[in-house]
């Protein structure tokens, strides 16, 4: 039953680390907004989702390296640590991850939506439910504003997390990985969701939107707010990118070079080897002397 191809498995580890990322925040956030903060607040929203980024990493690391958002993908591409060909089925697959959980917690929560809506699934008010699912802005915020509040957020993001598994820095043991990139998120989203809800990945707000789309809430998920939701699609890209070029520039090509300790550790074998080899030979020698005695 082992799939083979190495791109399908990796698109199965996205699709199930993103959905298990977005169930535990998008539920987290179920919970908060319809029972008007009765049972959690908004820091139990940015917990539970890095509570999710640690479980998704340590499901499917091994398996996809857990990027769970497209722009973690597209920075690794331009870093060359992916393929470029792989950057469209990893968004995707994302992007279905985000949508299947979004459609999970609506149904768990179904019933507490209608009673907190009135059974009106709407964007706006104070019994508004779509930002259960995807991002929103504060409304006295610009354009401009939410655009670089989400650059800088990814750009944080990437800038924290790529000296973790770089050698020739000072890497975090492996085991320690999700939960050390877990707390940069949880850091990120307790200081920097005023603006419009720190999304910074285009996966875990683009997929809720479309599930709001389909499931009652309308066009307004994308026409509200002025088109609002390109920001949460193209800034992440952009400062995911950004981040990535800053940690090249002023850390990784400033790094010591690694030991290269292979050609020592081949040059002791094949010495080794040789002495093994002219012992044996002395023994053959003594070998046939006794024997032709």
């Amino acid at each position: 039953m082992k799939v083979k191809n190495e791109l399908a498995r990796q698109v199965m580890g996205e699709i199930l680390g993103t959905f298990v990322l977005l169930v535990f925040g998008c539920a987290a956030a179920a919970q908060v907004k319809t029972s008007r903060e009765t049972k959690g607040q908004f820091l139990s929203v940015n917990m539970a989702f890095s509570v999710g980024v640690m479980s998704a990493m340590y499901l499917c690391r091994a398996v996809s390296g857990a990027h769970l958002n497209p722009a973690v993908s597209l920075s690794f591409c331009v870093l060359g640590d992916l393929a470029w060909i792989k950057l469209l089925p990893y968004s995707l697959a994302q992007i279905l991850g985000a949508y299947l959980a979004s459609g999970l917690v609506y149904l768990i929560y179904h019933d507490a939506i209608m009673e907190f809506s009135g059974g009106i699934l709407t964007v706006f008010g104070p019994n508004e439910t779509a930002s259960i699912f995807a991002t929103y802005p504060t409304d006295v915020v610009s354009v401009q504003t939410n655009f670089l509040d989400q650059v800088v957020g990814t750009a944080m993001l990437m800038l924290c997390i790529l000296p973790l598994n770089d050698k020739r820095n000072a890497p975090a043991p492996e085991a320690l990985l999700p939960p050390i990139v877990a707390t940069v998120v949880l850091g990120i989203s307790m200081s920097m969701s005023a603006n419009c809800g720190a999304a910074i990945n285009p996966a875990r707000d683009l997929g809720p939107r479309l599930f709001t789309f389909t499931a009652g809430w309308g066009t307004e998920v994308f026409t509200c707010y002025d088109y609002f939701f390109w920001i949460p699609l193209v800034a992440p890209l952009v400062g995911g990118v950004l981040g990535s070029i800053i940690y090249l520039v002023f850390i990784q090509w400033h790094l010591p070079e690694l030991e290269d300790e292979s050609e020592p550790e081949s040059e002791e074998i094949k010495e080794q080897t040789k002495e093994q080899m002219e012992h044996n030979s002395k023994k053959d020698e003594l070998y046939l002397k006794m024997s032709s005695i």
